[in-house]
């Protein structure tokens, strides 16, 4: 698949090869190579599986070969826990009370 420069992709490297991981690291860590994904506006056109360059939203020119064209965002902070919106409302409220009183309610 053809990706065209400015367009918005992903690309990846290997960080550490296998061997190169730290000793004290996990057996199954160290079995893997330690693996690098950004995403960016493409330089230049470019195919899946290429290298290529990328320009990230902060700016830093990153090499890499091209794994994803448009991606997306895919992640999540796991399941709801009825504790933490509890805590949530009691900050809330907290923070309601402080701020009725000013500074000087602190």
């Amino acid at each position: 698949m053809q990706a065209v420069k400015g367009q918005w992709v992903q690309v990846s490297n290997i960080v550490l090869d296998v061997g190169e991981r730290a000793a004290q690291a996990p057996k199954d860590t160290q079995a893997l190579p330690l693996e690098m994904w950004v995403k960016g506006h493409l330089v230049s056109d470019a195919q899946l599986d290429d290298q290529c360059t990328i320009v990230t939203p902060t700016g830093r020119h990153v090499a890499g070969k091209l794994v994803e064209i448009e991606p997306g965002y895919h992640h999540a902070f796991g399941e709801y826990v009825p504790e933490l919106d509890a805590v949530r409302r009691q900050v809330l409220e907290m923070m309601s009370y402080v701020y009725s009183k000013g500074a000087s309610g602190v």
